[in-house]
Parts: C-alpha cells; sequence; structure tokens
C-alpha cells in the first residue's frame, strides 16, 4: 500500500475531504489514517455544530458518511457516562479525543466454553487530541468518561461505515446535510 504525505488538515472540513481522498483506494492503510487524524488539531469551533449532548447518555453524531466506505460520527459523552462492552463488527475504528479524555477498558473475547467474567486486558486513558484504534481481532472494549465534572467528545471513523445497527443503549442523531432525526441505536 503507497502512503501518502501527511499534509496537517488546518480544519475539520480539511480532515474530511482528506479522509475522502485516502478511502478512495480499494485497501486502507491504518497508519496513514491514524497520522492523519492525529495531526488534525481539535477547534471546538469546527465540530462543536456536530455535538449534541444528552442528559442521560452518550450520542453519536453523524458528521460525515464518507464515499461509501467510512463514515465519520462524534460521539459525545456526559460526565460518567460510558458504553457497554462492545465489539466493532469487522470494521476498523479509529477515535481522536477533542476534548476531555476517555479511559478504554480493552477486554479479552469471551471462550465460547465458559459463562465467566470478561478478561481485562489493559487499560489506558485517552486525552485530548490522541488517536486510538481498534478491531475486532484486537479485541473488545469499554469507553467511559469517568471525569464528573466535565464532558468529553470523540470523533470516530469507521470503515466499513457504522450503520445504525450498532446493537447498544445510546441515542444515534444522524445529521447528514444539516438535517437529523434522533433514535435508537
Amino acid at each position: 500500500m503507497e502512503q501518502t504525505e501527511v499534509v496537517k488538515p488546518e480544519s475539520l472540513d480539511d480532515l474530511i475531504k482528506i479522509l475522502h481522498t485516502i478511502f478512495e483506494s480499494d485497501s486502507i492503510n491504518v497508519e496513514e489514517v491514524q497520522n492523519i487524524m492525529e495531526s488534525y488539531e481539535s477547534n471546538p469551533q469546527d465540530w462543536m455544530k456536530y455535538a449534541t449532548f444528552d442528559q442521560y447518555r452518550y450520542t453519536r453524531n453523524l458528521v460525515d458518511e464518507g464515499n461509501g466506505k467510512f463514515n465519520l460520527m462524534i460521539l459525545c459523552w456526559g460526565e460518567g457516562h460510558g458504553s457497554s462492552i462492545h465489539d466493532h463488527s469487522d470494521s476498523h475504528c479509529f477515535l481522536k479525543m477533542l476534548q476531555g479524555q476517555l479511559k478504554e477498558t480493552l477486554f479479552d473475547w469471551p471462550e465460547k466454553k465458559t459463562h465467566g467474567d470478561m478478561v481485562q486486558k489493559s487499560q489506558r486513558v485517552l486525552q485530548e487530541n490522541k488517536v486510538a484504534y481498534i478491531n475486532d481481532s484486537i479485541g473488545l472494549h469499554r469507553m467511559e468518561n469517568v471525569s464528573h465534572t466535565e464532558c468529553a467528545a470523540s470523533l470516530h471513523l469507521y470503515s466499513p461505515p457504522f450503520q445504525s445497527s450498532f446493537q447498544q443503549c445510546s441515542t444515534v442523531i444522524w445529521i447528514p446535510n444539516g438535517t437529523f432525526s434522533k433514535g435508537k441505536a
């Protein structure tokens, strides 16, 4: 796979344009996507128009439907909000912290023979402007905003595109072309 030179995006719109170019290829270079996402410096003026927070649960807010090969969402995490332990339905998932911090707890896939507790592999705290990556071969994870005083926001890229079939209890807010509807995932 050929890797293009990393051009620092000046805005979220620039990042989206660069991602569209990267995903024109039939194969993706994980390192290239991570590098370009990390090179974007979070600016709330760029992304706040997509951010909708909910008092009771985290939300997913569609930023860009991609070119059929990815989509981009901003997840908004209120104080103490977290996801359940989940997989990524055979998608690549790139996560960039836009605001605040999230704790990621990584788990092994459960043994089919046992019905015991999940086995924790690792834990880390993702700080603003840092990028993380996961896919199903790495394991399962849970994301949590452990702060009781600050909200968090993270930019997620899913490839293949993430559809609303994700089986979690959270609110999905689809905002294609400036319109939105609210529904359960």
